[in-house]
């Protein structure tokens, strides 16, 4: 069963990026998070700005995975693997990427989500990232164990 945590207004990136620190310790090694929305909406915005605050460096550089498809970081504790899945076009390429693995070891920061089919982790955290003309915002649902975890979260 799915809670909705939280419906955060997104101003402007600031914010995303606000939010996305919010999160960032509270995460640990088998912990995945879907970035599910529409082209725009901020999912890369708060991926870079999540996985900046987990390594403790602000100025990193976290290039976009869109033609990688993986990229990784050590950060002291746990790897972050951060995957934009867009250009699958079969669920069966999440296996050749070794993400069943990642599920179990790392920080998974996945974009486009609906590509793994029935390898979505049943509970993994729901970022859907929504954009309209005027305003973005962040809805967060997941299973009941990341209440504890997101109660305090704030926009």
């Amino acid at each position: 069963m799915s809670l909705r945590f939280a419906c955060i207004h997104l101003a402007d990136e600031a914010a995303t990026t606000a939010v996305a620190r919010q999160i960032a310790p509270r995460l640990r090694a088998g912990d995945t998070l879907l970035l599910e929305g529409p082209i725009g909406a901020g999912k890369t915005t708060f991926a870079r700005a999540l996985i900046r605050a987990r390594l403790g460096q602000p100025e990193e550089d976290v290039p976009s995975p869109t033609f990688t498809l993986v990229q990784t970081y050590h950060a002291n504790d746990v790897e972050i693997w951060h995957c934009d899945l867009y250009r699958l076009l079969d669920s069966q390429d999440v296996l050749e990427l070794g993400l069943d693995d990642a599920f179990a070891t790392a920080i998974c920061l996945i974009e486009w989500p609906d590509r793994l089919g029935a390898d979505r982790p049943a509970d993994a955290l729901v970022c859907a990232f929504a954009a309209s003309a005027d305003h973005h915002s962040l809805s967060l649902t997941g299973a009941a164990a990341w209440q504890s975890r997101l109660d305090d979260l704030h926009d």
